[in-house]
């Protein structure tokens, strides 16, 4: 469904900068950005992820992660298609890698469709999850304005990428966030996620700061970001922030372009955890095992 898109301004040349997220796109008349669902079209910029909701499903909330907000509940969780990120170890790219144009079929769902069915199901809080929600996210905005008013409570599964402009603006909607950290370093994001690493942690220290529950996950990938060094950066960040933020530390299995690396071995896993230990993190989860 087209849809007037959010943090946008024109510039001289005809083109259009995104602000939504810490890409910043700069996009040419009749060009997309790179999450491949908002465009320029004469100027104006118009998102593509309003209302085609690709899965819509009922998940304990511990699903999402989140082990230490409303624990026991239900959340009813959608998605559209969608990313403003490319990894290649993705294990829902058959909707997060979807274009505007290559979309698979949804079902086209009001934000009042969307809290009834959560209010219906007996569910305590709606997720945005599966992909990536600052992509659909005037539609996630929508909701959660809606939900809040119904009492029920808001929850982002993020990359932690949105721009400073739109995290403000969810703020007062926002109840809890899983956010993945998915590794302590630059290379890792530039080359694999086609991102980089500073936004998330910025995103990860100011959604602290607006009272947001968070909670964080990292995929531990064989090879990639599983060394001693790398995962003591990532403990000791989320110390410096917070000990009492859980941290998730998810098992890796081969998925999308990522074929040829195995499972993470158990012992890697127990590594990390004793690592979030001894930095001070008080909550320190194994996920996927």
């Amino acid at each position: 469904m087209k849809h007037q898109a959010m943090f946008f301004r024109q510039l001289d040349n005809g083109n259009v900068e995104c602000f939504l997220c810490s890409h910043r796109c700069s996009i040419a008349e009749g060009n997309y950005g790179q999450c491949r669902q908002r465009k320029n079209i004469g100027g104006n910029f118009y998102t593509y992820a309003y209302g085609e909701v690709v899965a819509a499903n009922i998940d304990p909330i511990e699903k999402k992660p989140l082990y230490h907000f409303m624990p026991k509940t239900k959340t009813f969780s959608i998605a559209t298609t969608g990313c403003n990120f490319k990894c290649g170890f993705c294990q829902n790219w058959q909707i997060s890698q979807a274009g505007h144009t290559s979309s698979p079929i949804g079902k086209t769902l009001t934000p009042e469709d969307v809290v009834e069915a959560a209010i219906g199901s007996g569910c305590a809080s709606i997720a945005y999850t599966y992909t990536e929600p600052t992509i659909f996210f005037e539609y996630s905005y929508d909701i959660a304005k809606l939900a809040k008013g119904k009492g029920l409570y808001n929850v982002y599964v993020t990359n932690g990428y949105m721009s400073k402009e739109a995290l403000e603006k969810i703020s007062p909607h926002l109840d809890a966030a899983n956010i993945d950290l998915k590794s302590f370093s630059e290379k890792f994001y530039r080359d694999i996620c086609k991102a980089r690493l500073q936004p998330v942690l910025d995103t990860i220290k100011r959604m602290k700061s607006l009272g947001i529950w968070i909670e964080i996950t990292t995929l531990l990938i064989p090879g990639l970001n599983d060394s001693r060094k790398e995962l003591e950066q990532i403990a000791e960040f989320i110390a410096g922030v917070d000990k009492n933020i859980p941290w998730h530390i998810s098992r890796f299995h081969p998925d999308y372009k990522f074929q040829d690396i195995g499972y993470t071995p158990i012992g890697s896993m127990e590594a990390a955890m004793q690592i979030g230990k001894k930095a001070g993190l008080m909550h320190v989860h194994l996920g996927n095992i």
